[in-house]
């Protein structure tokens, strides 16, 4: 069993879990490889030792069991461009707060090695979007993906932006908007949710476009299938706007064109028995609870 561990803890305690997921995976004699800056934090505060490391660059391949991710959504997403095209099944330990993507709570990280072991799960793929404008965004470089959204939002102005948006090179409409978001159904319970979007099934061959307050009143998410081609073309006052995959951002000046598709690779994501995303819904978005009750 090869596993490999990536975490950005803010909490005091949190690094104390880490040292129980070794330790339950020092029990199944696993193969252990960790971030290089967060073994160093590990090394620091814990005094652990003896493990291989990895980055951005080097030391990830296909034959890695699992990536645990330890942190909150945002390390998740994060974690997401060290695996990229690799395919490593991940799985994130929640130490923040909600925890859409992140579900095993940190109390509960024994449970990640044990279920795994026994093969309490199954692999959900996860599809991402990219960016494939004619002309390559060097500040992206090589992650060009997003496993939640791709945004584009008005920048140094507090006038709106006009998004034209064509679909399949059929023109759709002209979003006059702070924004508009294009999310998979990873990214539904996210931005674009908070911005009055769907929630979307995980394994849903869809994606949803969702304007981020729009002056438009009768503009409304709009999902759609996710082979769609779509296209944007954002206008305004001031000469740039922002491009942002997940929590990767990028300022480009107004008028370039923008095409964002479905990636030709998945995240694939463990789906454990006892964590599956409809309890995530129940227990995170608190559906079904009344207070009368």
């Amino acid at each position: 069993m090869k596993v490999a561990i990536y975490g950005q803890t803010y909490y005091d305690n949190s690094v104390d879990y880490v040292v129980q997921l070794l330790d339950e995976l020092q029990k199944v004699a696993a193969n252990v490889f960790i971030e290089r800056d967060f073994y160093n934090l590990l090394c620091d505060q814990k005094g652990v030792k003896g493990y291989g490391t990895f980055t951005d660059k080097e030391g990830l391949d296909s034959s890695f069991d699992m990536f645990v991710s330890f942190g909150g959504d945002g390390t998740m997403l994060r974690a997401a461009t060290y695996v990229g095209k690799l395919g490593i099944p991940m799985v994130g330990v929640n130490t923040g707060r909600l925890g859409f993507l992140s579900t095993f709570k940190k109390e509960d990280v024994k449970r990640v090695v044990d279920e795994f072991v026994k093969g309490d799960y199954h692999i959900v793929e996860r599809s991402a979007v990219e960016v494939v404008s004619p002309d390559p965004i060097s500040e992206f470089g090589m992650l060009n993906f997003a496993l939640n959204e791709i945004t584009v939002s008005r920048k140094d102005t507090t006038s709106m932006i006009s998004v034209e948006t064509y679909l399949n090179d059929e023109y759709l409409t002209n979003y006059w908007a702070d924004g508009l978001i294009i999310s998979t159904p990873t990214g539904s319970t996210g931005y674009s949710l908070s911005c009055g979007g769907p929630v979307i099934e995980p394994t849903a061959k869809s994606l949803v476009l969702t304007p981020i307050a729009p002056h438009n009143l009768n503009a409304r998410p709009l999902v759609v299938s996710d082979d769609t081609i779509i296209r944007l073309k954002v206008s305004g006052r001031e000469e740039n706007h922002l491009l942002s995959l997940d929590s990767r951002i990028a300022s480009l000046e107004n008028g370039r064109e923008i095409i964002v598709k479905k990636a030709d690779f998945s995240i694939r994501m463990i789906e454990y028995t006892s964590e599956s995303f409809l309890k995530t819904l129940r227990n995170k978005l608190l559906w079904g609870q009344d207070r009368r009750n």
